[in-house]
C-alpha cells in the first residue's frame, strides 16, 4: 500500500524539533515566554501545546478575543484548552474597535471585516506581548501559508510560528497524538469571521485534496501535469499552483528597492546574533 499524501507526522520527532526550536529561538530574545491568540480551533490549540510543551504552563498566556457574532463553542473550547494546559488566560472582546471602525461605512464587505478583526487581534497580541515580555506565536499552517489563506499582517504576522511546515492533515495527526480535546480537533475549520464561515467553504477546497496537491508540488517538486496524472483534476491543480504563486507576497518581508551597495533583506541577511 502506498504512504498517504503528506506522510504522517513523527510526532516524537516532531516535539523534539520544535521543543528546542521554541526554546532556542526564545532565549535568543531575553525575553520570558510566549503570547498566543486561543481561538478553539486546533490551530492556535496546538500552537499552544507546543508552546507549554517546550517551555511549560506558566510561560504561556493565551488571550481570547471574540467578536460579538463570534460563535459560544469558539469561546467554550478555548476555555477548556486553557483548563487543560493550566495556562494564564485574558479576554479582549474586540466589537467595540471593529465596530467604531465601521461605523461610517455600514456596506463594507465580510471580507474587509474579517481581515480587519484578524489585524485588530494581532495588535491586541503585540500590545500584550509588550506588557508580558513575550513572543508573539504563530498560528498559521504549511497549507495555509502556501495558499495564501490568511490576513496579511493579521493572523499571518507573528514572532515564532512552530506549525508553520506541518500541513494541515498534519496538524489533526500531531493534535491527536497530543490528545488534544476531540471536540476542537473534529470541529470544521474556521477563521470565525463570520456566522457560518469555514475554511474549506471559503476556498473551495478540501485540506485533504488542498494537502496531497500541495505537497507533490512543493516537497516532491513535481510539475502540474505530472500531478495531473497522478489522479488530480488538473482545474484544481492550476487553481492551487495560481494560488500560490498569486500570495507569494504574503510569505515576505516588505521588499525593499534597492539603491545602494548592501540592502536590507537582500544584500544584508546576517542573523540576529550578527556583530556580538
Amino acid at each position: 500500500m502506498s504512504q498517504p499524501i503528506p506522510p504522517p507526522v513523527n510526532p516524537e520527532l516532531a516535539l523534539a524539533m520544535i521543543d528546542r526550536f521554541l526554546q532556542e529561538e526564545l532565549s535568543k530574545t531575553g525575553l520570558s515566554g510566549f503570547v498566543i491568540g486561543l481561538s478553539g480551533g486546533v490551530d492556535s490549540a496546538l500552537a499552544c501545546a507546543l508552546a507549554v510543551h517546550a517551555v511549560g504552563p506558566d510561560r504561556v498566556l493565551a488571550v481570547k478575543m471574540p467578536y460579538r457574532t463570534s460563535a459560544p463553542q469558539s469561546e467554550a473550547d478555548a476555555d477548556l484548552l486553557i483548563g487543560r494546559f493550566g495556562i494564564r488566560s485574558e479576554w479582549v472582546d474586540i466589537s467595540a474597535v471593529v465596530d467604531a471602525h465601521f461605523e461610517g461605512d455600514q456596506g463594507a464587505s465580510a471580507l474587509r471585516r474579517g481581515n480587519f478583526m484578524a489585524r485588530t487581534r494581532m495588535a491586541v497580541l503585540f500590545d500584550r506581548s509588550s506588557m508580558d515580555r513575550a513572543l508573539v506565536l504563530g498560528t498559521s499552517n504549511k497549507t495555509e501559508l502556501l495558499l495564501g489563506y490568511g490576513t496579511w499582517y493579521g493572523d499571518m504576522a507573528s514572532s515564532l510560528n512552530p506549525i508553520g511546515d506541518l500541513y494541515k492533515s498534519q496538524v489533526w495527526q500531531l493534535a491527536r497524538h497530543l490528545a488534544l480535546p476531540e471536540s476542537v480537533v473534529a470541529k470544521p475549520p474556521s477563521a470565525d469571521l463570520w456566522p457560518g464561515q469555514t475554511d474549506e467553504g471559503e476556498m473551495g477546497l478540501s485540506y485533504a485534496e488542498a494537502d496531497a496537491i500541495l505537497y507533490l508540488l512543493v516537497d516532491e517538486r513535481c510539475t502540474a501535469q505530472e500531478v495531473a496524472e497522478r489522479g488530480h483534476s488538473q482545474a484544481v491543480v492550476a487553481k492551487i499552483l495560481t494560488m500560490v504563486q498569486r500570495s507569494q507576497f504574503k510569505r515576505r518581508l516588505p521588499i525593499i528597492a534597492k539603491l545602494s551597495q548592501r540592502t536590507v533583506g537582500i544584500d544584508f541577511r546576517y542573523p540576529r546574533d550578527w556583530g556580538r
